[in-house]
């Protein structure tokens, strides 16, 4: 695998930052379609070492802000910086794939039938600047893009008039899908499908022009489904969306051809996506994220996962750490299903008691903390609700007092009547029993934070270490949006200052230091040094010089155990009293 080593100063002192680029990131930037049907065989020339983005609508176009060095964002010597400045030195950066990488798009539609613009915003403004050509799309996205484009010229659709509010084709959600089992693991990326969601500007299919976006929904299938010549095309939705607001989506959606299901690997398990749930634009990059996160999480561990959407972190958890209980929390209701859909396609090995719960988490947030071992929150760019960090900055103070309350202290269960919390029960989703009492009055060891918004997180970051209840442990950047000045972070947070060795190491991958102490391992009696001095001293000393070797095995034996005693109870030992226990044991 390639790898782009890169030192964050030019000083002897500076750690390494080691940039992990797969063979996809470094392949040819993708070619844009045949202005006629889209070409997907068509090559361009190789970019040159400085991973340059050499995409023609740079300039004008507000979605990529950097045009050179893809692999590296300014921002990684920034994270190193704070990162070490917070006692850790070996914060990793991922590249990812540098072209071609996004998968999921959200384009506006402007113009004219005769001369559709299908891009972004300029920035700053709501002119539409079309880019046919984007580097960063999928190449099968640029290609649906493109036979989008002369649909809606041959069959005269007229684009939304933002100003007016007429017209008929408002947006286009674009979204491609990689699971293909028939094809090698190798290919099946850039043979993925795109799943077409048009975003129509009336209230839902009798209004008058509804023949209108049928016969577009046809137009694509014909030239794009399974019998066309190039087969790209997924399958074909609509939204059905009048608002005058900016919010892209309305609440009607309709399949209308192609496969209903949309399915990707990701994490281990095979998830849905409803085209109306949340989705991350870069799969691949999410994917190696959540094979990271995986290496911190214990085996049979309780989790939550916060902000979950339809619950991808915390099912492949389920699936691939054994976890005894995964709780979803997410206020967006289109989840639920994709979730549901999700749960049935997990391995039959999983019988983790799995939950999924339509929620706020700024509302009574200890409420969703209470009965897990790790919190997993991937909240959008603004970061944290206060409420939530609230509570995460005093759970220490929360546990003493959910601990010393008498069992008989706990609330009976009443059968629930108020109809606003009936509604918000039949939103949630039990699969397996529920978690023993024993369970609920646990509060999290371990954060886990995940974050698309660099400057909240900071904020959010020095607000917990200033709690004195969380330190930061281990912190690894991703590229999920090369072009850009935004990185992916993943923080792991563990409760309690740090003191010397206090430190678990019961996830997989991390190595033992020697003398620590595994948290999962049973706990012998405590010892103090002075004990641990005395027995040595009664043990039957050698009788004579050939027994040397043994007793140098005890003495080591000694200093180990002093050394793990020390490790277990933060007990100053000093050097001298080690060097007691020498002179006890060489005594005779």
């Amino acid at each position: 695998m390639p790898l782009c080593l890169l030192f964050n100063r030019l000083l002897p002192s500076s750690p390494l930052i080691t940039c992990h680029a797969s063979p996809a990131a470094l392949r040819t930037p993708p070619s844009s379609p045949s202005p006629t049907l889209p070409n997907l065989n068509s090559t361009t020339s190789v970019p040159s070492l400085s991973c340059a983005l050499q995409c023609p609508h740079f300039q004008s176009c507000s979605g990529c802000t950097q045009e050179q060095n893809l692999h590296r964002p300014n921002i990684v010597d920034e994270a190193d910086d704070f990162f070490k400045s917070l006692g850790v030195s070996d914060f990793d950066f991922d590249s990812c794939r540098l072209w071609g990488w996004r998968s999921r798009a959200k384009l506006a539609v402007r113009g004219s039938s005769m001369k559709p613009l299908i891009g972004l915003y300029e920035e700053g403004t709501h002119n539409v600047v079309d880019i046919p050509q984007c580097k960063a799309h999928h190449p099968n996205i640029n290609a649906a893009v493109e036979l989008l484009r002369q649909g809606i010229t041959k069959l005269n659709i007229k684009p939304y008039d933002e100003d007016e509010g007429t017209g008929e084709l408002r947006y286009v959600q674009m979204a491609v899908t990689t699971y293909n089992t028939s094809l090698p693991a190798s290919e099946r990326y850039k043979n993925g499908k795109v799943q077409v969601s048009l975003v129509w500007n009336s209230r839902n299919e009798n209004s008058h022009n509804f023949e209108k976006l049928n016969a577009l929904a046809h137009f694509l299938w014909r030239n794009g489904g399974p019998r066309s010549d190039v087969r790209f095309i997924h399958s074909v939705w609509a939204n059905f969306q009048t608002s005058t607001n900016n919010i892209i989506f309305g609440n009607r959606w309709r399949h209308l051809l192609g496969e209903s299901g949309f399915w990707e690997h990701v994490g281990g398990i095979d998830m849905s996506l409803a085209p109306s749930s949340f989705g991350q634009a870069n799969t691949q990059a999410f994917d190696i994220l959540l094979r990271k996160l995986q290496k911190h999480v214990p085996y049979g561990a309780s989790v939550t996962d916060l902000y979950a959407g339809a619950g991808a972190i915390g099912l492949s958890l389920a699936a691939t750490r054994k976890c005894r209980s995964v709780k979803c929390v997410e206020v967006n209701k289109e989840s639920k299903l994709s979730f549901e859909k999700t749960v049935e396609r997990l391995p039959s090995y999983v019988d983790s008691s799995i939950s999924w719960h339509r929620a706020d988490t700024s509302v009574e947030p200890l409420s969703w903390l209470m009965g897990s071992e790790v919190v997993i929150v991937d909240p959008p760019r603004k970061g944290l609700d206060a409420s939530l960090l609230d509570a995460l900055r005093t759970i220490s103070s929360m546990e003493r007092k959910a601990k010393s309350a008498p069992e008989s202290s706990y609330p009976k269960v009443k059968e629930e009547k108020r109809p606003w919390v009936l509604r918000a029960m039949n939103d949630s989703v039990q699969i397996g029993s529920k978690p023993t009492l024993e369970d609920s009055g646990s509060l999290p060891q371990t954060l886990i934070y995940i974050s698309c918004g660099w400057e909240s997180f900071k904020e959010d970051c020095k607000s917990l270490l200033s709690s004195k209840k969380w330190r930061l442990e281990k912190a690894h950047g991703f590229n999920f949006f090369p072009g850009t000045q935004s990185i992916e972070v993943l923080a792991v947070f563990k409760r309690g200052k740090v003191a010397g060795t206090d430190r678990m190491y019961a996830c997989e991958g991390e190595e033992k230091p020697q003398g620590a102490n595994y948290r999962n391992e049973p706990k012998k009696s405590a010892t103090s040094p002075t004990q641990i001095a005395d027995a040595a001293a009664t043990e039957p000393m050698p009788n004579d010089a050939t027994e040397t070797h043994d007793n140098q095995t005890d003495i080591d034996r000694v200093d180990a155990a002093v050394l793990e005693q020390i490790s277990r109870t933060f007990v100053d030992v000093r050097r001298t009293d080690i060097g007691r226990i020498r002179k006890k044991l060489n005594q005779g």
